[in-house]
């Protein structure tokens, strides 16, 4: 914390928690001049307190407070407020580029004159390196070993390069690999509830706050810390100190009642609470639970829940901080004196939840018995998409002839898998995944997997020899407990062995299949299919080769690696023969809630995550090894690295923006469905051969084994805008009836990669513009998809509606993310793709301004479309005009040098 505000209102008071003094803005203060906000949604207190603390008179003002109490009046707003963490998450895939950006910006400040030392981090930075370890190897004692020491000789010169930003940069620290997935070390240690810091030698006391170059930061909002992903961008700008305004949103309340019933897991409740969120109709909103479920739903379920926000489309889902909340950061080794002050500042905030504390008022609210919850999966394209457990086999046959198309006379075929014994078919399981911060964090479901596989074990079951197992734990920790439970071997004995600390599966680092079970799916055309305890499904994300992917609960991964398909009811299927030679059901390996509790009692300890994360920054003995340069203020780059290039943005770079233009003869670059996501325009797992990053790293030298992922190659800008609408699922209405990122040349008419496309657009100075249909955009908050769509020369994306993240990163990157007005889109227009596109009117931009788009189609008509710019702010505003946000920071920055 580097500075506080003017304190206008006159909150400043002090707080006195075991003899310290602590220094902090007073809401209850704040009501005498503001009126009564008692009943605003605990959320929304977190965000006027922000605008307390910071208020100055310039980008915090009296009238942001009197905007978010006034916000009361009727549960909604139109106005905007600006907004400051306390701090940064980052993971490796989102932190090496926002690593090479700060170092560009070293170079870029000295371009203009200016001190590089001025480019570093304002607030605290933390990045944890999760994203990268793949399963290459499972189902062996050596699993774990073996993809460290794979991860490594990938990734090394990657690490090496976080490891000078951890030397160069202040406030900047790194967790090595092997620790945990980024959003379970927050949960577990890194998150406070209650942050502190000093100024002018005086302590002050605040809300934990964050941003994260993940979607999923969400997941700590089950802890009472406000937080959300925003893309690498915009948590840069953040972490140089600026402000990023946002819309005061809705907060939709979320009522809680009952309790799980017997058999149902959190995992359960969270595709349910999905499901309910994404019906309503969530995007941009604050969803804030409430309800007497509180008194007894474990954090560990509140954040399973908050995890998910992406999935349901808001920007949080925030449980308030009460007992539980504190039980659990004892729990999880915090400290005790800090405990103590989160319960005394938030109590004296009025921010502490009580089984008495009044109902806030919301926008809107919707309920939810947790007794009516049962098994579920979701999938096998969305997280939303949930079915009962009893109703997944009739709603995949359902799906198999009809979304994932295959014709009814082949639903049938089975297919030898060479030097086996045995057949593959439509709906076999060949991936089954514990993996993902969603559930990893969650003892019951951890622990009840591990009964599972404990019983299924005793039983002489074991999962089909064509399913790949894995287990990634988000901690040290729950290996720590699994081994103390007697569950560790259990799981190993089932080929469940712990593959790496990190993400693998969930962000489509499941690691190859077996060369002949590929054979076996890719000849006859085979939907496969992936069960994992994650939070993402989406087309090609999981492997390359299964069509199908199922989100569940870690007991029931287990149970379907049993099983072995989709085809058969699990519910009522033989998994088996036991000892005895009697049939063995799924009800008789499943575990009972009061099992589950028992040896959650027995087997998890505060001295656990005490020991585990007091030695966290250490990393292993290859994190020791790397050869690190240092001592140099800005990056020294290497013309040959495949891995972190210098990017463009601030070549040639002056003081005054040049003038952006209106857009005239543009050419259309492609011409996209209904939710397309991040993982469409910019994938995160394999790179083809055939595709333009992988000709650019064979050019260079790469072999193909050594291709790693996309996600891994975010630090080299030439990959990643090959990579940009590359991914295999991808569907480009211009070039009907073929997948994968194609596109067409006009007035040629001649087809290629869209990369290609776009150079050759580049070349002959066309600007371009991409079509999208409704939740453009949604899915991982990733930055490259933004800077991808750049670089291709893409000047707008005109779409029905956008991810709240990906809007606000294409404005971040200089583009301009476009409405059609409702009842319009590209179909009711006709659009074929070989039109020339003009828009007018951008050099007096104003937020959310309508626009003019005309159409001149080949037959030469014409045709003026409505438009609204999401340009949603004057910051906004700003940023777009200076060509991005990064460029309108590093020039302010120079200017106060």
């Amino acid at each position: 914390m580097k500075s506080v505000g003017h304190d206008t209102l006159g909150t400043r008071r002090t707080l006195e928690v075991e003899g310290r003094t602590y220094h902090y803005f007073s809401i209850p203060e704040a009501e005498k001049r503001i009126g009564d906000v008692s009943r605003l949604p605990v959320s929304l207190k977190v965000l006027l307190e922000n605008v307390l603390r910071f208020e100055d008179g310039r980008s915090y003002s009296v009238a942001d407070a009197e905007a978010v109490a006034g916000w009361l009046e009727k549960g909604q707003s139109t106005k905007e407020v600006p907004f400051k963490p306390a701090r940064i998450l980052m993971q490796d895939f989102t932190g090496v580029p926002a690593v090479v950006d700060l170092a560009a910006m070293r170079d870029g400040i000295t371009a203009l004159k200016g001190d590089p030392q001025k480019v570093n981090p304002l607030v605290p930075v933390d990045l944890v390196i999760d994203h990268s370890v793949m399963v290459d190897v499972s189902g062996t004692p050596d699993s774990l070993q073996k993809n460290v020491e794979i991860e490594f000789e990938r990734n090394g010169e990657r690490y090496a390069f976080l490891r000078w930003g951890q030397e160069a940069f202040e406030n900047f620290s790194v967790v090595p690999p092997g620790a945990g997935i980024c959003h379970q070390v927050n949960l577990e240690y890194i998150a406070q509830a209650v942050w502190t810091g000093t100024v002018d030698g005086e302590t002050f006391a605040y809300p934990d706050t964050l941003y994260g170059t993940d979607s999923h930061t969400t997941m700590v909002n089950g802890m009472g810390v406000l937080g959300w992903g925003v893309g690498g961008i915009e948590a840069e700008a953040a972490m140089l100190g600026q402000p990023i305004a946002m819309l005061i949103p809705d907060v939709i309340g979320f009522k809680l009642t009952g309790r799980l019933p017997e058999g149902a897991t959190a995992t359960d409740l969270v595709l349910t609470v999905t499901q309910m969120l994404r019906k309503k109709g969530v995007v941009g909103k604050f969803v804030e639970f409430y309800g007497p479920a509180l008194d007894h739903l474990p954090v560990a379920d509140r954040a399973t829940i908050g995890n998910m926000a992406p999935e349901y489309g808001a920007t949080c889902g925030f449980f308030p901080v009460d007992a539980l909340t504190l039980e659990y950061l004892h729990q999880t080794g915090r400290d005790a004196h800090r405990i103590k002050l989160t319960e005394a500042y938030l109590r004296a905030q009025n921010m502490f939840r009580t089984a008495e504390t009044p109902d806030p008022v919301f926008t809107d609210t919707l309920e939810l018995d947790l007794s009516t919850i049962e098994p579920s999966l979701a999938g096998p394209k969305r997280p939303q998409d949930r079915v009962s457990l009893k109703n997944a086999t009739s709603a995949f046959e359902a799906e198999l002839t009809k979304g994932l198309g295959v014709p009814a006379n082949d639903v049938g075929v089975k297919a030898p898998v060479a030097g086996t014994n045995y057949e593959i078919g439509h709906g076999d399981v060949v991936i089954a995944a514990i993996t993902s911060c969603t559930n990893t964090s969650n003892p019951a479901v951890l622990i009840a997997a591990g009964l599972v596989a404990k019983k299924a074990r005793a039983l002489g079951l074991k999962p089909k020899p064509w399913v790949k197992t894995s287990l990634a734990p988000g901690s040290q920790v729950v290996t720590e407990y699994l081994d103390r439970a007697g569950l560790s071997a259990e799981l190993d004995a089932l080929g469940f062995n712990t593959v790496g600390y990190g993400c693998t599966t969930c962000i489509g680092n499941s690691g190859p299949l077996p060369d002949n079970l590929v054979d076996a799916i890719e000849n006859n055309k085979l939907v496969a299919v992936s069960v994992l305890s994650g939070n993402r499904n989406f087309e090609g994300r999981i492997s390359p080769n299964v069509r199908a992917n199922y989100l569940a609960s870690p007991p029931l991964v287990v149970a379907y690696s049993i099983l072995g398909t989709m085809r058969e009811d699990i519910t009522t299927a033989q998994l088996g023969t036991g000892p005895d030679g009697r049939p063995v059901y799924l009800r008789d390996i499943w575990p009972t809630n009061k099992e589950i509790a028992d040896l959650i009692a027995t087997s998890i300890s505060r001295e656990q995550f005490i020991e585990r994360y007091g030695q966290v920054t250490k990393g292993t003995k290859e994190w020791q090894a790397l050869q690190v340069a240092t001592g140099s203020e800005t990056y020294k780059w290497d013309g040959g690295s495949t891995y972190v290039q210098n990017p463009p943005y601030f070549e040639g770079i002056t003081m005054e923006p040049a003038a952006k233009g209106d857009i005239e003869g543009a050419r259309v670059l492609a011409l996209l469905g209904d939710n397309i996501t991040t993982d469409h325009i910019s994938p995160a797992g394999s790179i083809k051969k055939s595709a333009p990053a992988g000709e650019y790293l064979l050019e260079h030298q790469v072999g193909q084994k050594d291709f790693n992922s996309y996600g891994s190659r975010r630090g080299n800008h030439e990959v990643m805008m090959r990579g940009t609408f590359a991914n295999i699922r991808i569907r480009n209405e211009m070039v009907p009836g073929v997948e994968g990122g194609v596109s067409k040349h006009y007035p040629s008419g001649e087809q290629s990669s869209i990369y290609d496309v776009a150079m050759r657009y580049k070349a002959e100075g066309v600007p371009l513009v991409v079509f999208g249909g409704k939740e453009y955009g949604m899915g991982s908050s990733r930055d490259w998809a933004a800077k991808g769509t750049m670089l291709l020369g893409i000047r707008a994306v005109i779409a029905e509606s956008f991810e709240r993240i990906h809007r606000s990163n294409l404005v971040g990157m200089g583009v301009l993310p476009l409405l059609f007005e409702e009842g319009t889109n590209r179909q009711s227009l006709g659009l074929a793709g070989d039109e020339l596109i003009e828009i007018k009117g951008l050099d007096k931009l104003s937020p959310r301004m309508k626009l003019s788009m005309r159409i001149t189609r080949a037959d030469g008509s014409t045709q003026d479309v409505p438009l609204v710019c999401r340009v949603d702010t004057l910051d906004e505003v700003e940023y777009y005009r200076h060509g991005g946000i990064l460029q309108y920071v590093l020039r302010g920055m120079a200017q106060a040098a």
